[in-house]
């Protein structure tokens, strides 16, 4: 009988070490997959990165009045460029986004910026790569979301906290980019 009683505490034992194996393992595809997500938003922001020195200097001499805009968005792909954690970068390319946008919408305000066949392939690289940074910022924040809720959840948490897998930040928009672009006609 006390052997059996033995076999019952082994065959539990192996059982709780499987499950926090198999919670470690799931932890870990969740890290990968995130790291993942982000490389592949990384490569939108590069590409976009190099877009925008050519937009500056396509669009300057015409688009006079939006001067300010210009230097804000060259000034945050420095931020971008120089930022040494990925929060900062996250916050620096949330900016690019909502200025790029606010650039783009008034894009129609300049005729000679609409007749410019330079101006338009410009435009159309930087929309199209706007879109892939939306796309793969939304599965991101979906990976990063299943990563942090396994952070979180208990006995998962015992998992993280003993390996030290933390949670990640969001891609998020600064609450300043948030508000409606005005565009005037």
């Amino acid at each position: 009988m006390e052997n059996y009683i033995w076999i019952g505490i082994g065959v539990i034992a192996l059982g709780l070490i499987a499950y926090f194996i198999s919670m470690y393992n799931t932890l870990v595809k969740y890290r990968v997959e995130t790291d993942n997500a982000w490389s592949q938003i990384d490569v939108q922001l590069k590409r976009r990165t190099d877009l925008i020195p050519n937009l500056v200097e396509t669009v300057k001499g015409v688009m006079k009045f939006e001067t300010n805009t210009l230097t804000q968005v060259m000034e945050a792909r420095g931020r971008a460029l120089g930022a040494t954690s990925q929060r900062d970068r996250l916050k620096a390319e949330g900016e690019i986004s909502g200025l790029l946008g606010r650039l783009l919408a008034v894009w129609e305000n300049y005729p000679d910026l609409k007749s410019n066949r330079n101006a338009l392939e410009l435009q159309e690289e930087l929309t199209t790569t706007e879109n892939r940074i939306s796309y793969t910022r939304g599965h991101y924040n979906d990976v990063v979301a299943n990563l942090n809720t396994m952070i979180v959840q208990f006995p998962t948490n015992l998992v993280a906290n003993t390996f030290r897998i933390t949670k990640r930040e969001f891609f998020e928009t600064p609450e300043t980019e948030k508000a409606p672009v005005k565009v005037s006609l």
